[in-house]
Formats: C-alpha cells, structure tokens, sequence
C-alpha cells in the first residue's frame, strides 16, 4: 500500500506515485468474506424443497432452474463427454449423486474420495501426511475413467492428480470439472487454482490435454442461487443457525464478489479431458511426516552435514512451511522447501515463505533444462504456494550465485537485491556512558513481550517503504530462544538515566567473529547498537564484528565505519506465478542473517 507517512530519510529506498499505485495493487492478496459451510447449504436447500448436492455447481439452463436441476443438467452434459471403450468402463466419480446417476443409467460407477481438503482443521499445510483415500480394495489401475467436479480447488491439486495418475491405466482418462482462475488481477484474488498452473500440472505428471470447454456462462447462477437463498432466508439463519449480521454480510460479499469475477473472467467454470499417456522419469509429490529420513539423507548427502529431527521439525513442522519432492524409482532426488513468515508488505500485514533446503541429488545435476528435477520441483513450488491468491504472496531466499543463474535461466527467479557484508574490528570492553545491557529471556515473559514488541513497533514507523519480516515477541522466542541447535544473546539497550530502551540486538559467537544476527529498533538506534556489539566481541576475545545487511540499507551501516562488501548472496522473486512485479519489490527488502534459517 502506499506509505501514509513521508519516506524516512536517508533509507535509500524512495519510490515514485506510479510504483506506490502497483506497490497498493500487489498488497490484496487475501479474499474479505466466506463462502456458507456446508451445513447451511444442506439448511438452504431444505427451506427452498430443493434435493441439490450442497457442494457442487450446476449448468443452469435458464433462469427458473432449480439447483437440483441444473446439477442433473450437468450430470447428463457429463455423461455425454464419456470416453467411449470397447467395453464397459469402470469410472470413479467424487460425487455421490452423480455416482448415482451413473449407476441408474447402467454404468459400473464407483463413488470415490479424491486427494486432502487443504482448509480441513486436520490437514497439516505443510509436509503432507495425506495418505491416498481411495478404497484400499482399488488396486493401482482400478479406473478405466476417473470424474474429479470441484474438488481441485478445495484440495491439494497435487495429491488430487498423483492419486488419479495411480489409479488409471496408460490411455486412462481424467475429467475434471471444476473452478479456476482464468487470469490474475491484484485486486480481486481468489484462492482457486489456476487454469494454466493446473493443465501444466497435469502434463507434468504424465497426463495429456484432450479437450477444454469453458462453462462459466452456464455455471455462474450457481452463486446468484445461493446469494438469493441467503437474502430470502436471513431471518431463519440468524434464528436457527445463529448466523450473526456479520456473518451474514461476509456470505453476502462472498458471492457477490465471485459473481463479479465471473462476469469479468477472472475466474470460471472449465472442464477439463486429460488422458494418461506416459509414466514420467521424475514423479513430483508433497513430502509426508513418514518420508522425513528422505530428506534428511538427501540433506547430508547434498550438504555434506546432517540435519536432525530436531532441526527439521523447528523449521517446517512447527509453523507455515511447504514442501516439494521429486521421485526417481522410489528415490528422493530433489527437494524443495519453504518456511511460512508473516511480513509487511510497505505496511500492511502480508504472507512470505523463505525458499530453504533447494537440493538435488548430484547423480541429477546434469539435467538442468526445464524438464529436469530442479525445474519441476522450483515450478511446483511457485505455482502452488507463490503469488496472488496463493498461500503466500511473495517468496525470499538466499540461494548461491549458482542457483540464482540457473533459475534466472529457467525464467523462474528475478534479482531484487542483494546481500553486503558489513565488518567492523572489536572494541575495548569498556562500558558505555549513556546506555547498557540487560539479557532478553523466557524468565519474565510478560516484560519480555512488552519491551520486544515495543522495539518492533518502533522500527516499523520507519519501514512503511518497506518490505521485512515481523519481529515481535513470538518471532523472537521462536526463532531465537527456542532454537534446537544454535546458541544466541538478545539483548536490550537502554538508556542509564531514562531507562528508555533503544533496541533489541541478537548477537551469534563463534571461535573468532561475533556476528550481528537481527536489530529490532529504529533506524537512528543502529550506531549505538554496532557500538555495543564491538563491545561485547572484544568481551569474548572475537577480533571481528560481521553482519549482512539488504544493499539499499547498506548507507545506515556504512556511517558507522563499518567495511562494506559484496556477500555474493542475492535476493530472488518469484516471476514464473503470477504476483507482485520484480520492479515493485527490488530494493525494498529489509533482510539480516537472522532472517536465514540456516544461521
């Protein structure tokens, strides 16, 4: 959003009126309202006599259809796509009255369970522990046709589409009838998938694009249906379900908003005929809980270090992280993963994820075009969790020079900064005049949450042109305190007369640097904060004071005398999903070694 206040001075990072206009666009990435649960769909359609599947859209023929018949429209529009076979097929559908149906009219159709609810309280977001749903008495080639209606955007697409890839015989066929985003717009996101995103997905998983027929117009009443039902029944649902105004209202602008961005083809209703044509050399999957060793053989064999349990569990199982694999012969040989972080975008609260634990198999390397591993699992990645209407808006990292060149080639990354090294030599060990120390712990938590989220609330006045990683109490408990392996101080500077605090600094030791891992406080409290850590090197015998520090704040640093460097380590951007333009992110990130989670 743009800045309410002017840019502080001297932070090197202005922006014109016409960047802030996209930097306000680039920032909505959430949708304000809710759809109805589904027990008060079932409520509706009782009140209005009408026997629809709540879950499901139908194509309505005019105006005076009911749910119910549209939804038989649909089924009889479906059955006409039916691939014809020699011989009767056996289908899988993920709707229990369109199985119905089918087996009414004589075919072997089979109600089946596709892939994991992404929004069920159960579902762990980030490895998957989904487990194939389909009945254990299936076995792998079970379907001669598989009908997947509405479930690739409540679910996760990949686990949907592998487990239908298991399921099908070569020249198996895949009918998907679904919503999808048809094209992006900053301002009106919405967390269904998209369109390309999942044709390219489904190719990539061995399938092949038979037919596209895009259905919205027909589709589309489905939600003027359910706004109506809502209106008319308001009374009943705040009597018997309890549905406040609030509530109400958030039904109200769900459905009008997705009927307005039908009607400009933002999203749509799209069937889709895929056919199974090939098994592929690399399978792409979510990594699950039980596949951990995997990783973590992956992990020593790529970085030549192990990775506990313990470590791997504080950085995925314990907060917002994802995960990619890419398979060879029930081999792990490539991982891709990322962490969940809470930013401000210029601002206003927004979504991350840091790209961490890139790996391929050394045996892999060599195949870096866009079919190989390293590709299919960054791409995977990007198209899932990246962009507008994905779980996060923006991705960071801090790959090597190596990776940023290969992804540039393969047009997934774009450089928006870099990271400088900033060095200063210790000082003696005498005590400032002005200010002093005071350890930040989990012994007072109460005071310890004040003072730290107090400091945070200072330094984002001056980052409103800004793009950084929240750094309150849980942040710092978490990333700092809590830490399974490495040893930190957080300390407090405050003055000796006021007692006013200046900041937080989190200093990391190691047998000859002390390096500055995090700052929490304003900009002007920065010299005294590298005062005191040259203090407290020189305390521990360290020769040196290190920190990296984004480029476009390197002028903050540099007016301490400190020795400025390239570190060699860029700052990618997601440009291969659609989301916030390159040019609108470059040299606005505010980023230290404490926000690397390997440090």
């Amino acid at each position: 959003m743009k800045p309410t206040s002017p840019t502080p001075q001297g932070t090197g990072i202005g922006h014109s009126d016409d960047v802030s206009q996209r930097m306000a666009s680039a920032s909505c990435n959430a949708v304000d309202a809710t759809p109805l649960p589904h027990a008060i769909r079932a409520y509706l359609l009782a009140l209005q006599h009408d026997d629809a599947e709540p879950q499901h859209y139908g194509l309505f023929q005019d105006e005076h259809s009911t749910l119910t018949q549209a939804q038989q429209h649909q089924t009889n529009w479906l059955i006409a796509k039916l691939p014809i076979c020699s011989h009767q097929p056996r289908i899988g559908v993920n709707v229990r009255k369109t199985t119905a149906r089918l087996q009414q009219q004589g075919y072997d159709a089979h109600y089946v369970n596709f892939g994991i609810d992404s929004n069920s309280p159960t579902s762990n977001p980030m490895y998957s522990s989904a487990s194939p749903v389909f009945p254990a008495s299936d076995n792998r080639e079970s379907f001669d046709t598989l009908v997947l209606c509405e479930s690739i955007h409540s679910t996760e697409p990949l686990i949907a589409i592998n487990q239908a890839f298991d399921r099908l015989p070569i020249d198996g066929d895949l009918l998907i009838m679904d919503e999808f985003v048809l094209r992006y717009d900053a301002t009106e996101t919405t967390p269904s998938f998209f369109l390309d995103n999942m044709i390219t997905l489904a190719e990539r998983l061995g399938f092949k694009l038979i037919e596209q027929i895009d259905l919205s117009d027909r589709a589309a009443p489905t939600l003027a249906y359910w706004q109506r039902a809502i209106q008319i029944h308001r009374q009943k649902l705040r009597t018997e379900h309890a549905v406040t105004d609030e509530q109400w209202t958030q039904f109200d602008q769900f459905y009008r908003r997705r009927q307005l961005q039908f009607s400009k083809a933002l999203t749509g209703y799209v069937y889709l005929h895929f056919k199974k044509l090939s098994v592929p050399k690399w399978r792409v999957q979510l990594l699950h809980f039980n596949q951990m060793p995997d990783m973590l053989a992956l992990f020593k064999k790529t970085f030549q270090h192990d990775m506990t349990p313990t470590t791997w569990q504080w950085k995925y199982d314990a907060h917002a992280g994802r995960a990619i694999g890419v398979w060879r012969d029930h081999q792990l040989i490539a991982h891709y993963g990322g962490i969940g972080r809470r930013i401000l975008f210029f601002g206003k609260p927004q979504t991350a994820v840091q790209i961490g634990d890139v790996m391929v198999d050394v045996a892999e390397r060599g195949t870096l075009s866009k079919k190989g591993p390293f590709f299919l699992a960054t791409a995977t990645f990007l198209e899932h969790y990246i962009g507008y209407g994905r779980p996060y808006l923006l991705g960071f990292g801090f790959p090597s020079e190596r990776h940023m060149k290969i992804a540039e080639h393969l047009g997934q990354y774009a450089r928006v900064g870099n990271l400088i090294e900033f060095s200063w030599s210790s000082r003696p060990r005498y005590p400032h005049w002005r200010t002093k120390l005071q350890p930040i712990d989990d012994t007072t938590p109460v005071t310890s949450e004040a003072i730290v989220n107090s400091c945070w609330q200072h330094m984002v006045a001056d980052m409103q042109s800004a793009i950084i990683g929240v750094r309150d109490w849980e942040y710092v408990q978490r990333r700092y305190l809590h830490h399974p392996s490495q040893s930190y101080r957080v300390l407090m500077i405050k003055s000796r007369f006021s007692q006013r605090v200046e900041g937080i600094l989190v200093l990391r030791y190691d047998a000859a640097d002390c390096e500055i891992m995090d700052f929490i406080a304003p900009l002007r409290a920065i010299p005294i904060m590298i005062h005191h850590a040259r203090r407290l090197a020189g305390m521990h015998g360290c020769a040196r004071v290190f920190c990296h520090i984004t480029e476009n704040f390197a002028d903050h640093f540099a007016k301490t005398g400190g020795f400025g460097q390239p570190a060699h380590i860029p700052i990618p951007a997601n440009i291969w999903s659609p989301g916030p333009a390159p040019e609108i992110l470059k040299n606005h990130w505010w980023l230290m070694s404490g926000d690397k989670d390997f440090r």
